[in-house]
Parts: structure tokens; C-alpha cells; sequence
């Protein structure tokens, strides 16, 4: 960084010093400047640069840290995050147009399974179901991980008078969507998908399974598969890093009929 931080901070200006560095940084790793995997310079350094003290930079890191730009790796320093992960994992990303496995997902992320067995289910869960939260269900975990990351934690739930005693209660990985495994067990066909996304605090396992802090946000997705008379087949979660990850799903839209009037659309 070679540029003179004195003339980026306005002492007053309505923004905080804090936010208006944070901004000079996030110019930098959004034009290239700073490339990913590229280290920050020390704490003191950037306070130098900047004439601010070493706490108003602490604050910068940890806001961008937090939005996913940074990434703080303990006893060596400060840097810039690869790109955010874009997924495709809402209801018509999961299924695919042609009820297929997704090969290029495949190619970018391993999924480990991590457990199978039975478990009482979190409420959001037993409320699908229509269960009691006491009731034990059959769980199967994951971890998805990049090369270098943990960027996915989820679980699917099942009803045991579904899967009991099946493939789909033992620790075994499927060389196909699961999906496609618990309709042939089950003999029930997947017909409609809900999806439930919501943005909240990490619980203590997920920040230490996804390797965030604390005080990270996390995108939290609950997604519910009905058979054709609208039970719940399967009930599964998904939990991403909120600031590294941008989900995206495209769909048509539906085009006017023929004898809509355009006025009636009119405010």
C-alpha cells in the first residue's frame, strides 16, 4: 500500500474513521489492488498510514473480516479472502432441470458425510414434521469443503417409519443425489419443494466447524421436500458463512396472456 492514508480520512466528516478506511479498502480489493491471498500490512502500519490509532484500524479489519473481504490467519497476519462462493442450492437448484446430479458442483466441492444415525431433531425440524421435540429421527450430516475451507455444514431428517433399517440409516455415501436414494427406498415421489432462508448469529459448533467468529453471520436454509399429497418427505439444512457466500437462482418469468389488459396493471 503505497498510497497516503492522510488525505482518505476526514476527521469531519458524519462517517467514522473506521468506516471511511474500510471503504478505501474495499476500493482496493474490488478494483484488483489487492489481490486474494494477498497480506495486509500490520496493524501499526495501516494505523501509520492512516494517522489513526491502532484501535480505529482493528475496528476496519473486523468489518471487513465480517462482510468476508478478510481473512485473519492467528501468528501470521491479515488477508484478502478469495471470492465469495456462489451456489445454486434453493428448491430448482437442487433438483436440476432434468432431475440429474450436479457435475460441476461436484467438481468445486467435496461433501463429507459426518454422521448418520438418529437423533431428536432442532423444533424447526419436529415442527415439520408434526412431531413431539423429544422424537428421534434419522439425521444424515455433512461438511462441504473446498480445497482449503469448510463452506457448508447441513443435515437431512427423516422419519423412521420411512427409512428404518435402510440404506439411508446407514454411515454410506450415494453415487447420486440423495434425493434420488430416499425416493426409491421410500417409494415416494419428490412433487414440491419449500425453501426457508434466514440470516442469524452462528451457534458455537457452526462457527467452529466453518472456521468464523463468533460475531459472523451465517445464512441459514430450511428446505422441505413434499410427496404428491403435500407430506414431508425429507426436512434438511443448510448452513453457509453469510459474507462469503451469494445465493443465486434463476427462473423464467411468466409472460402477459394474450387478453390481459395493460392497464389493469396501472397504479
Amino acid at each position: 500500500m503505497t498510497d497516503s492514508g492522510m488525505s482518505f480520512v476526514n476527521p469531519g466528516a458524519t462517517e467514522h474513521p473506521h468506516r471511511q478506511i474500510a471503504t478505501v479498502l474495499r476500493g482496493k480489493i474490488r478494483r484488483g489492488e489487492w489481490a486474494a491471498g494477498e497480506q495486509l500490512p500490520s496493524i501499526p502500519a495501516m494505523a501509520a498510514m492512516f494517522g489513526v490509532a491502532k484501535q480505529t484500524i482493528q475496528r476496519t479489519v473486523d468489518q471487513l473480516r465480517i462482510e468476508g473481504l478478510l481473512i485473519t490467519k492467528p501468528g501470521s497476519g491479515t488477508y484478502v479472502r478469495g471470492t465469495r462462493r456462489r451456489l445454486n442450492r434453493l428448491s430448482r437448484g437442487r433438483y436440476g432441470a432434468h432431475r440429474g446430479y450436479h457435475a460441476d458442483l461436484a467438481a468445486r466441492y467435496r461433501q463429507h458425510l459426518t454422521e448418520v444415525g438418529r437423533a431428536t431433531p432442532p423444533a424447526e425440524i419436529a415442527d415439520v414434521f408434526g412431531v413431539p421435540d423429544s422424537t428421534e429421527l434419522i439425521v444424515r450430516r455433512y461438511l462441504v469443503r473446498t480445497q482449503d475451507a469448510a463452506v457448508e455444514m447441513g443435515s437431512s431428517w427423516l422419519l423412521p417409519s420411512d427409512a428404518s433399517g435402510t440404506a439411508l440409516e446407514r454411515f454410506e455415501a450415494f453415487g447420486r443425489p440423495l434425493y434420488q436414494e430416499i425416493e426409491e427406498v421410500t417409494g415416494r415421489r419428490y412433487v414440491t419443494a419449500t425453501d426457508t432462508l434466514s440470516a442469524r448469529l452462528p451457534t458455537r459448533e457452526e462457527a467452529e466447524l466453518l472456521q468464523i467468529r463468533p460475531d459472523t453471520p451465517v445464512l441459514h436454509l430450511l428446505h422441505v421436500a413434499y410427496d404428491q399429497d403435500h407430506r414431508p418427505i425429507e426436512a434438511a439444512l443448510a448452513t453457509w458463512p453469510g459474507p462469503m457466500t451469494t445465493l443465486v437462482e434463476e427462473y423464467p418469468v411468466p409472460a402477459p396472456r394474450p387478453d390481459s389488459d395493460p392497464e389493469l396493471y396501472l397504479e
